[in-house]
């Protein structure tokens, strides 16, 4: 159960028909118990979740093996920098 709400609210559901509004419930329920506040602003917490869903979203889903491929990759290294930009974003105040 936890693994699926942390999938979901990664928006890591695969479901790009809803453009991200499943997981809307999800983001509000993270925030209302201030999840992260100690670091993070509420504007700046409903981005990161736009961010990891907008990411889901590039999967090449009708792509060939070659795509998915690079896709992989370049995704690999997206998660890196994403991950940095908002681990430094409290600090650098």
């Amino acid at each position: 159960m936890l693994h699926d709400f942390m999938i979901n609210l990664a928006g890591e559901h695969g479901n790009e028909q809803d453009g991200g509004k499943t997981n809307e419930p999800l983001i509000n329920y993270f925030i209302a118990h201030g999840y992260g506040m100690e670091y993070y602003s509420e504007e700046d917490l409903r981005q990161v979740f736009k961010e990891m869903n907008a990411l889901q979203l590039l999967f090449p889903a009708n792509g060939k093996l070659k795509l998915i491929e690079l896709y992989a990759n370049w995704r690999s290294k997206h998660h890196s920098y994403w991950f940095k930009k908002w681990y430094k974003k409290p600090r650098r105040h």
